[in-house]
C-alpha cells in the first residue's frame, strides 16, 4: 500500500452551549483534500518519490450544538512516473485517479473517525459513529392453552 505516512496539525473541537435543544439532531461530515505537492520522502539513505494530500475533515452538529475540525496530510508513495501523473491530473483540474482518491480517503477516515470519536467523548458530544448496543432479552410472553 502506498500510504506511508499520516499526521494532523490542526485539532480543534467546540461544544456549544445551547439551552433549548431538541432531542433530533444530525451530524454531518466530510473529507475535503486541499492540496497535493511533491515530496521527497526519506527512506533509508535515499530519498524517494512521494506526494502530500493535505485534508481537511469536519463534522458539523445541527443544530450547532457542536464542530469537530482535524486537519492534517498524508504522505504517498510510488513510482515517478505514477507520482508524476498524479500531480499533472491534479494540477490540471484538481482531480485524482479514482483508486488513489479512495486510498488516501479510507486513510483519511480510519484515523480521522477514531480521533473525533475520541475528541467528541471528551466534550461529552454525541458520537458520530452507531455504537454497539446491547439489547436485554425479551421476557417470553406466557401462553397459557
Amino acid at each position: 500500500m502506498p500510504i506511508v505516512g499520516f499526521n494532523f496539525t490542526k485539532i480543534y473541537v467546540e461544544k456549544k452551549i445551547i439551552t433549548d435543544i431538541t432531542t433530533k439532531f444530525n451530524i454531518r461530515n466530510n473529507v475535503l483534500i486541499t492540496d497535493l505537492k511533491e515530496e521527497k520522502l526519506p527512506t533509508g539513505k535515499n530519498k524517494a518519490n512521494g506526494l502530500r494530500f493535505d485534508f481537511k475533515y469536519t463534522l458539523d452538529y445541527e443544530p450547532s450544538i457542536g464542530v469537530v475540525e482535524l486537519i492534517g496530510f498524508v504522505y504517498f508513495l510510488d513510482d515517478l512516473d505514477i507520482v508524476k501523473g498524479i500531480l499533472n491530473s491534479w494540477k490540471k483540474d484538481k482531480k485524482l485517479p479514482n483508486d488513489i482518491t479512495a486510498q488516501v480517503i479510507n486513510a483519511i477516515l480510519f484515523k480521522a473517525n477514531i480521533k473525533a470519536l475520541n475528541l467528541t467523548q471528551e466534550v461529552n458530544l454525541p458520537p458520530h459513529l452507531p455504537m454497539p448496543r446491547v439489547n436485554p432479552e425479551a421476557k417470553p410472553e406466557s401462553y397459557i392453552g
